[in-house]
């Protein structure tokens, strides 16, 4: 076996895990390059090439598979710059994608306005014809309205093409002529229609979708053939697969032309690297947290399953595909402090990477996370990165007070000490949205941190929530990275079949249909990818809701229910999740239940890296002892003469009472008084709280 890589590119940095083929791994971060993210992926494989003491053409030869997350997707819908989009839709309905759903995100703010579309009016074009949702045709499809459109496009040189009929799903006749005739007068141009990104009933999703999609696509297209190429050209001759939002891998071909697949990549990968992590205690539900230089990501996952939604946005716009529910807030260690009306505020603006904190000494003049961090002694100046980057106190101090103490009458360590509680409220409020609000309780579930940044505010985090237990896995500054290298593949497929749940209502040669459709399209991808039979997988769902309801529930279901036709089961497990989700069911009404569509997951389980147990080591940990400083005690509210431990010593069985701080080269863990901190046998730091056991 050979090298293997998971690479992460965030929005300050870009995370590296790099399996030896004796199963020992490496940890490496570079700053990302936003203009170009190829070029920090680049620099990144040099620097373990050199690590290694290998020429980057020979290491790039020995390396046997590259899993990579990316964010350039994500950023081109948060900064606008996406490509010039056409919509060719049914005429009447062009207007469709800006009047959204017809419902007001803020209830209560009759002041509030959509985002602008992502197609402006005039690349909206409309087009004659019509089917009705059982297929059937209407109105003939008229090929002239698609030729005047194709002229108007290219007048306006747009580089997508988005196509999106009424009921494309139940008939994509009228579509799939559109895109025919697209596809010989544009060659160049990238295509994206819906009943082949998402074949499923709502206009306004389908289409918000297929336009995503389309927006995107030809910038993730060209960066991934400028990453092959430019990973050729290297040397590199091995497997490289993608992160998705579903918390699967593909093929660069898959992605490009799926590129909404990409829309939440890194974050994705969480969820599986906490099952890695979680693998000495025995459990398979927890909470995962991913605070890096920008954002704080956080999931949620029962029974080893993470949490899933066909109901996301990406920047408020509409994105039906399957992707992890993840909660994202601009809250990372370059978030940067403001006054609002006399209110501390942090984020979601960040320094990011150009110019960065201001103690990083890059030209940053905004206080931001990590500013304070330093200010309050949870960072060491002389220790960020291992001494690759000294931070700059008096620059962070100076900020600090002139830019938030001084307008708020505070002192610059009450400033900072601000600054800090307002960034654990605005994460612990994210925590509760993938918890609280889906019907768990956070108390119930361990904390798994992670991120460069997330370790210093774990502690605090927690007892916010009444968490008791958090676990920082050695590799949390890349853990996402890490997840990658133990992610399968994944392809989701949909049909809608809206019917009444129940002997009556269901046609099961239908219904049979569309499953072995879609477990033949499974199959084919599966095997396009290389996967073996033996290691395919199938996990089935249906949407389903109580007659007349807005909404529906992705409910998962056995593949044996379905052929048996056991409705009751099926109607029971409906009734059980939407009381855990909204707080009642319908069950002992009788209410009808309806069926709205069903969904297949399809999996190529690839081979996991080994994982290694350490043995265990004496309890005393006083050896690793490198100094002392004054930290910030929230407890006295004041600093004290706090114990600095060498993290990157701590073996199996160390344990360490707070108030103390554990610097790693890549993180640094506060533990707090009243926390005991001890290692277990991944070389994980699992941190517990005292006083929340003794109160329980």
């Amino acid at each position: 076996m050979g090298y293997r890589i998971g690479i992460d590119v965030g929005g300050t940095f870009t995370d590296y895990l790099l399996l030896l083929p004796d199963g020992r791994t490496r940890v490496h971060k570079v700053l990302s390059s936003p203009a170009d993210p190829s070029q920090a992926v680049l620099q990144g494989l040099n620097d373990l090439a050199g690590g290694l003491g290998l020429a980057t053409a020979d290491f790039l030869r020995q390396v046997d598979i590259i899993v990579h997350g990316t964010t350039v997707t994500t950023n081109a819908v948060l900064t606008g710059k996406f490509a010039r989009t056409g919509l060719l839709t049914n005429a009447g309905f062009r207007d469709a994608l800006a009047m959204r759903r017809g419902v007001r995100e803020a209830f209560y703010d009759n002041k509030a306005t959509p985002p602008p579309s992502l197609v402006p009016r005039r690349l909206r074009l409309p087009v004659r014809g019509r089917i009705d949702y059982q297929g059937r045709e209407l109105e003939p499809f008229v090929a002239d309205d698609v030729e005047r459109a194709i002229e108007e496009f290219q007048r306006q040189q747009v580089e997508a093409v988005a196509i999106s009929f009424m009921h494309a799903y139940a008939n994509p006749a009228h579509e799939a002529a559109a895109a025919a005739l697209v596809a010989q007068r544009m060659p160049s141009v990238y295509l994206s229609v819906s009943h082949g990104v998402l074949p499923q009933i709502r206009f306004y999703e389908r289409t918000s979708t297929t336009v995503l999609n389309a927006v995107v696509g030809p910038i993730l297209k060209r960066y991934m053939e400028n990453l092959q190429r430019r990973l050729r050209e290297e040397g590199f001759e091995g497997v490289l697969r993608i992160m998705q939002s579903n918390g699967g891998v593909t093929s660069p071909q898959a992605v490009a032309a799926l590129a909404a697949s990409t829309l939440l990549s890194g974050p994705a990968a969480a969820p599986t690297a906490g099952l890695a992590a979680m693998q000495p205690h025995g459990e398979d539900s927890f909470i995962t947290v991913d605070m890096g230089g920008t954002s704080f990501d956080a999931a949620l996952v029962v029974a080893g399953r993470p949490s899933i939604t066909t109901a996301g946005t990406v920047n408020r716009f509409a994105l039906a595909l399957p992707s992890m529910e993840i909660a994202t807030i601009g809250a990372g260690g370059g978030s940067i402090a403001w006054i609002d009306d006399g209110l501390l505020r942090m984020g979601p603006q960040s320094a990011g990477a150009a110019p960065g904190p201001v103690c990083y000494g890059r030209g940053g003049t905004e206080p931001t996370c990590s500013d304070a961090n330093l200010v309050l002694g949870y960072l060491s100046p002389d220790f960020f990165a291992g001494g690759a980057l000294q931070l700059d106190l008096p620059a962070a101090q100076t900020a600090i007070a002139e830019r938030v103490a001084s307008p708020l009458g505070l002192d610059t360590v009450r400033a900072a000490w601000g600054m800090y509680r307002v960034m654990n409220v605005n994460m612990a409020s994210a925590i509760r949205e993938i918890s609280v609000q889906k019907g768990w309780d956070p108390r119930a579930f361990p904390l798994i941190c992670a991120g460069g940044a997330g370790a210093v505010h774990a502690a605090m985090i927690a007892r916010e929530l009444g968490i008791r237990r958090i676990v920082v896995p050695r590799e949390a500054a890349i853990f996402c990275a890490s997840g990658m290298l133990r992610t399968d593949l994944k392809h989701d497929f949909v049909r809608s079949y809206s019917t009444v749940l129940d002997d009556a209502g269901v046609d099961r040669n239908h219904l049979g249909g569309l499953v072995c459709a879609m477990q033949a399209e499974a199959e084919e991808v599966l095997a396009a990818e290389g996967i073996p039979t033996a290691q395919r997988r199938f996990v089935y769902a249906l949407d389903l809701r109580y007659l007349g309801q807005y909404h529906e529930v992705s409910v998962e279901v056995d593949a044996e229910l379905l052929e048996a036709a056991r409705w009751n089961a099926i109607r029971d497990a409906f009734h059980k999740r939407h009381d855990a989700l909204f707080g009642y069911a319908l069950q002992e009404e009788g209410a009808t239940v309806e069926l709205v569509s069903l969904r297949l997951a399809a999996l190529g389980v690839t081979d996991k890296p080994p994982a290694i147990v350490e043995p265990e080591a004496a309890s005393d940990a006083g050896h690793l002892i490198k100094g002392r400083r004054a930290v910030f005690q929230p407890e006295s509210q004041a600093f004290a003469q706090t114990p600095v431990y060498d993290g990157d010593r701590l073996l199996h069985g160390h344990r360490i009472e707070g108030p103390a701080i554990i610097e790693k080269i890549t993180t640094s863990i506060f533990v707090p008084a009243g926390f005991q901190l001890r290692v277990d046998a991944l070389g994980s730091c699992v941190l517990e709280d005292q006083l929340r056991e003794e109160l329980a």
